[in-house]
């Protein structure tokens, strides 16, 4: 397969939208450094590459949005395609040109994510069933698995690159943070700010909790505590 029978899917939302998404402290400013990482790694692999925001998304759900992305660049004339988000931190331009030399001996290429589903998947259009997709269970720990156990089944190649953490939550900074891999230093510091505002926002909720108790505590007439002694 000829590189430019192989187009770069970017499907990821604006910096705002992903604040609304996912309230994570200092979100905006993750994102926006994340899409501009991303972009970037697409631009370096030197494949042609396309960015679908939720301006350009069409559809109910995720499902549907992202099955009509999908659909969207086959329309363009090309045979196969590399999706990719703006959440894992540790993605390279390296995933994305493996994945376009991997799909000349295979029909699918997934890099799992340590979440359950996925951050990378090169497909060829041939394999490309948009029913099929829609009916995926998309945006749950199965979705993997159950893409895997859909591909298998009609004795489909399947390579897999090395599993990866997409940021969702706190839990997943922390395990990028923890992760032997690099990252650009703007990313990490914007990851280690955000760490230790939502420490530092736990730790005082905890305090607040804790001193509401011990105020209701020493008023022993409170009906409203009644339920505490």
């Amino acid at each position: 397969m000829k590189n430019h029978k192989v187009a770069i899917l970017i499907f990821a939302n604006s910096a705002e939208k992903e604040m609304v998404s996912k309230p994570l402290s200092s979100t905006s400013g993750l994102f926006e450094a994340l899409n501009l990482q991303t972009i970037n790694i697409a631009k370096k692999t030197g494949l042609p590459y396309f960015h679908l925001s939720e301006n350009q998304q069409v559809g109910a759900n995720f499902g549907e949005r992202f099955t009509n992305a999908i659909q969207s660049i086959y329309n363009k004339g090309y045979q196969a395609i590399i999706t990719i988000g703006n959440d894992t931190p540790h993605l390279t331009a390296k995933h994305i040109l493996k994945t376009a030399e991997k799909l000349k001996h295979n029909h699918v290429v997934l890099g799992p994510s340590t979440d359950g589903g996925f951050y990378l998947m090169g497909l060829k259009k041939q394999l490309f069933n948009k029913d099929a997709f829609l009916n995926l269970p998309w945006q749950t720990t199965s979705l993997n698995r159950s893409i895997s156990k859909a591909l298998a089944s009609n004795n489909t190649k399947i390579h897999y690159l090395e599993v990866l953490t997409d940021i969702d939550n706190a839990s997943d900074i922390e395990r990028v943070l923890n992760s032997f891999k690099s990252i650009s230093a703007a990313i990490k510091s914007i990851l280690l700010q955000s760490i230790s505002i939502s420490t530092k926002l736990i730790a005082y909720h905890i305090s607040a909790f804790n001193n509401f108790i011990l105020k209701r505590q020493h008023n022993k007439g409170s009906p409203a505590l009644l339920h505490l002694q």
